[in-house]
C-alpha cells in the first residue's frame, strides 16, 4: 500500500466482485483494504489477488471497522439501497453494482445523502465501457450517419434461465431491471433528450420455474420524436441484432458474433455501417483504456474530476425501468418516467 491509496473494501464476492478486485490491483491510487462474503471459498479466492487483505463474514463488521475509504457493493439488486445507505451515512464513499436501486424514491435518497455526506455514489455502468459500444458511440458522434432518431437494441435467445437471484423478480427487480440497467443506460449515453413516456410489455409464457418475465419489451418515446427500444427474450429463437441503430445519413448494425454461441453475450458485436449512398463496412472496434472507469474514481475522489458515469444518469435509468415496469402492468400503456427536467 502506498500512503495516501484510497483503501477499498469489496462487499460481496462473486464473478463481479473479482472483476472489481482485477481493477483495485491494476489501478493506481486503490488498495484493497477488506472483503466481505458469507462463503469462506470467494474470501479465498479474493485473497489470492490480495493476501493482505482483511477479511469478514459479517457486512456491518467491515463498514465499521475503519478500515474503507471507499466500498464497492456487488450485493444483490434488492440490498443495493440497504447496504449503500449504511455505507454513506458512515463516511464511506459508493460504487454500486447495477441497478443503483429498486425504486427512484430510494435512488434520490442516496443521492441527498451522497451529496450531504461529501462522499461518492456512482454505479458501474461497465457496459458503457465496452468495446463494440464505444465504438459505435464514436461513429454516432462523429456525423457519420447523421441524426440518430431510431435505437434498437436486444439480448437473450431461446434458453432456460438460471436458478439464480437474476432469474428471481423480487431479488433483481425483474427481467427489465436485470439486463435493462445495462442497454437503456446506453441508450441514455446515445439520446439525451427529454423523455415524454415509457412503455413496457412483459411476457411470461414457458419458463415457470422462474418469476421474471420470459421476454420484455421497452420502448422510450422523447421530446425530439426520436425512439428507442429495448428488448430482453429468453423466447428468442431467432435472434434480433444487438444493435440497429438508424440515422439520417446511414445506418448502425450491430451482429452477435456466431462464434460466441451459446454464450453470445460475452463477446462485442460486429459493427457493420451502413451508408446511404450504399456501401457499407465492417467497423474494428477500439478498445477504452482499461480499467478506465476506476481510474476515474480516483481522479474523482483525490482531484474533484468529473466521472464519465454519474449517479443522476443511472438513477434515470431506474425511473425508465420503473415506469416500464408499471406500463407492463396496464397492457404497455405509456407511463411519464419520474425525471426531471435538468439544464
Amino acid at each position: 500500500m502506498t500512503s495516501g491509496d484510497i483503501r477499498v473494501g469489496l462487499l460481496a464476492y462473486g464473478a463481479i466482485g473479482h472483476e472489481h478486485n482485477l481493477a483495485v490491483q491494476n489501478t493506481n491510487g486503490l488498495e484493497l483494504a477488506a472483503v466481505c462474503d458469507m462463503n469462506p471459498e470467494r474470501v479465498a479466492a479474493a485473497l489470492e489477488l490480495a493476501p493482505d487483505a482483511a477479511t469478514f463474514s459479517d457486512a456491518t463488521e467491515m463498514l465499521d471497522s475503519g478500515l474503507l475509504d471507499l466500498v464497492v457493493i456487488s450485493t444483490p439488486p434488492n440490498t443495493h439501497y440497504q447496504w449503500a445507505k449504511e455505507s454513506l451515512s458512515r463516511g464511506i464513499h459508493v460504487v454500486l453494482e447495477k441497478p443503483m436501486a429498486l425504486t427512484v424514491d430510494q435512488c434520490d435518497e442516496l443521492i441527498d445523502l451522497a451529496s450531504n455526506k461529501g462522499r461518492l455514489l456512482v454505479v458501474y455502468q461497465n457496459r458503457r465501457f465496452d468495446d463494440d459500444f464505444v465504438t459505435m458511440r464514436q461513429i454516432i458522434r462523429s456525423g457519420e450517419i447523421g441524426e440518430v432518431f431510431h435505437y434498437d437494441s436486444f439480448v437473450g435467445g431461446y434458453s432456460r434461465p438460471c436458478d439464480y437471484w437474476h432469474s428471481n423478480a423480487e431479488v433483481s427487480g425483474g427481467a427489465i431491471f436485470d439486463w435493462g440497467s445495462h442497454f437503456l443506460d446506453q441508450i441514455l449515453d446515445i439520446i439525451p433528450d427529454e423523455i415524454t413516456h415509457v412503455s413496457g410489455m412483459n411476457h411470461k409464457r414457458v419458463w415457470t420455474h422462474a418469476t421474471n418475465a420470459d421476454h420484455s419489451h421497452v420502448t422510450v418515446t422523447f421530446a425530439t420524436g426520436k425512439q428507442a427500444t429495448f428488448v430482453h427474450s429468453d423466447l428468442a429463437a431467432l435472434r434480433k441484432p444487438k444493435f440497429y441503430v438508424l440515422g439520417t445519413k446511414g445506418a448502425i448494425i450491430g451482429d452477435w458474433d456466431p462464434a460466441a454461441e451459446p454464450a453470445v453475450a460475452d463477446l462485442p458485436a460486429i459493427l457493420t455501417v451502413q451508408l446511404a449512398d450504399g456501401s457499407s463496412r465492417i467497423v474494428p472496434l477500439q478498445s477504452p483504456p482499461p480499467y478506465s472507469f476506476h481510474r476515474s474514481v480516483v481522479a474523482f475522489i483525490n482531484d474533484g474530476t468529473p466521472m464519465e458515469v454519474e449517479a443522476a444518469q443511472s438513477r434515470d435509468v431506474v425511473a425508465i425501468m420503473q415506469a416500464a415496469e408499471q406500463s407492463a402492468e396496464q397492457n404497455a400503456q405509456p407511463v411519464v418516467p419520474a425525471i426531471p427536467r435538468r439544464a
